[in-house]
C-alpha cells in the first residue's frame, strides 16, 4: 500500500507460548524487508491455558495501522471470544476481521502476504487458503 497503511496480524492461542512461537515463525519466514505489525495474545492475563478479550483487543489496539487488523486463532473458545469482540462493536479496531485459516499455516501466510503490502481482502485470502495446503 503506497499510503503507508499495513494490516496488522493478531495471533489468538489458548498458549502464550504457542501464539508467541507462531508469531516468531511467521515472521521469520516473511523475511527482513518489510516489518509487519504482528501480536501474540495468548492464554490469560495470570499466564494459564485459556482466551483473554483484554489480551485480544490489547493486541489488536497494538498492530492497527490503518489499513484493518486479520485475527486467527487456534480452537474453539478463541473464536467465540473474537466474535463477542466483534459484536460488542467497540472494542477491536475497525476493519478487524476474523480469518478462517489454520493457525500456522495461515499465519505464515497472511504474515508474509501483509508484507508485500497487501489490503486486508487478500491477507484473509491468503491465509484461508492455507487449509488446501497438501503435506502428502
Amino acid at each position: 500500500m503506497s499510503d503507508g497503511k499495513q494490516v496488522g496480524i493478531v495471533l489468538v492461542s489458548h498458549s502464550a507460548e504457542v501464539a508467541a512461537s507462531v508469531a516468531e515463525l511467521a515472521k521469520g519466514l516473511a523475511g527482513g524487508g518489510v516489518s509487519v505489525p504482528v501480536a501474540a495474545a495468548g492464554g490469560t492475563e495470570g499466564g494459564g491455558l485459556g482466551t483473554s478479550a483484554e489480551l485480544i483487543a490489547a493486541a489488536a489496539a497494538s498492530v492497527d495501522r490503518g489499513a484493518g487488523v486479520a485475527v486467527l486463532t487456534d480452537l474453539g473458545s478463541a473464536v467465540l471470544t473474537v466474535k463477542a469482540l466483534l459484536a460488542e462493536g467497540d472494542e477491536l479496531p475497525d476493519h478487524t476481521r476474523l480469518v478462517d485459516a489454520p493457525f500456522v499455516e495461515g499465519a505464515v501466510a497472511a504474515v508474509v502476504t501483509a508484507a508485500t503490502g497487501a489490503d486486508l481482502a487478500a491477507v484473509e485470502a491468503a491465509a484461508a487458503e492455507a487449509y488446501t495446503y497438501r503435506k502428502v
